[in-house]
């Protein structure tokens, strides 16, 4: 999230206290064996079909995009055939800067990804992360930056892919950063699938400021007190159903 133009950290914030707890999750969200996925009878053919793994991978720093990345955990849940994975990519600052940040501890039963290689496990990759200016943060960047292996050896290739993502204020970057974060997607032949405006009226509302594009789900966090709205947790739901639906499509052309 950002501060003025949508970009720069606060350092003067109320810490959001409710947020996360508040958001749906489940510890089948959060804590998922690594061992190869159950496979489920097909009621309509009768044909044995392994469970798919959707990936949710983000970068949080005051919550609202792990409120946004519960939520969408939450609406993918929904979709039967999908299993949900909820990942936070690894911190890079000191916890004495994010102390000075007012930054509040990480939550636990929300594990790091362990390595860039878990992603080959993914049938699908939601990515969230707040915006820099206009662009992704630094820790989600360096994230990327780490997957060389993959790219290599195009693991991820076909795979699709979505973002949501977190700005300070209204013109702080919620279609930019998306369009800045499509390249990472491109270079391992990911598929970018948007959300378009399959949220119907709730894409047209304008009695009420809400984050989120045809890109994907957003929460403009102010300066750090606002907490995201019932509309911007709607539509992170809506795109984890509609990212899992995707996934399982693709899975079982």
């Amino acid at each position: 999230m950002g501060k003025g133009g949508g970009c720069v950290p606060s350092k003067k914030r109320q810490l959001p206290t409710t947020t996360v707890a508040a958001a749906p999750s489940s510890s089948s969200a959060t804590a998922v064996p690594r061992d190869a996925p159950e496979e489920a009878l097909d009621a309509s053919t009768g044909e044995s079909r392994r469970t798919l793994r959707l990936y949710i991978v983000f970068y949080s720093m005051y919550g609202h995009v792990e409120a946004l990345a519960r939520h969408a955990a939450a609406g993918a849940g929904a979709v039967q055939g999908v299993e949900v994975v909820l990942r936070r990519v690894p911190e890079t600052l000191s916890p004495e800067v994010l102390e000075k940040m007012q930054a509040p501890s990480k939550d636990p039963t929300v594990p790091v990804i362990s390595a860039p290689a878990d992603l080959e496990e993914a049938d699908g990759v939601l990515f969230g992360f707040p915006t820099r200016y206009g662009a992704m943060a630094a820790q989600m960047k360096a994230f990327f930056d780490s997957t060389g292996s993959l790219w290599e050896k195009q693991r991820l290739a076909g795979k699709p892919a979505g973002f949501f993502v977190s700005t300070g204020t209204q013109g702080g970057g919620q279609e930019t950063t998306a369009w800045t974060a499509i390249t990472q997607l491109v270079h391992h032949g990911m598929l970018f699938i948007p959300i378009g405006y399959t949220f119907g009226s709730g894409m047209f509302n304008m009695d009420d400021i809400r984050g989120g594009s045809p890109y994907g789900a957003g929460v403009f966090a102010g300066d750090g007190s606002r907490q995201p709205s019932e509309a911007e947790l709607a539509l992170a739901e809506h795109q984890g159903k509609y990212m899992a639906a995707f996934v399982k499509k693709l899975g079982h052309a």
